[in-house]
């Protein structure tokens, strides 16, 4: 049982023996990076990265669902990439416009 399953995944158009396989793959090493940046302080969050990240993220999930084969790798690290990069965008917003920080620098 086990060994047909993995003989499907193998074969399969979006399998391991095709760059549809290896490119979303790879592909998670900028979602895991923006995950590592969550412990980053907010200040030093690029806005046009994080909205080249969640665009690319949202824009290529559509994608993948419409393309033959489907390709759920592709999907889900887009949806990764989607999450992530929007989680980032609404750090930097909350810091940058509503923060208490820019309230007591306006008083001063």
């Amino acid at each position: 049982m086990a060994t047909s399953k993995l003989q499907a995944l193998w074969n399969h158009p979006a399998g391991p023996k095709t760059i549809h396989f290896w490119a979303p793959t790879f592909k998670w090493g900028i979602s895991i990076a923006n995950i590592v940046d969550f412990a980053k302080p907010p200040e030093k969050l690029s806005y046009p990265q994080q909205i080249a990240v969640a665009a690319t993220g949202i824009v290529w999930s559509r994608y993948s669902t419409v393309i033959t084969p489907k390709n759920w790798n592709l999907f889900s690290v887009n949806v990764a990439m989607a999450g992530t990069g929007l989680y980032q965008l609404s750090r930097k917003l909350q810091h940058d416009y509503f923060s208490e920080e820019q309230v007591v620098v306006a008083k001063e």
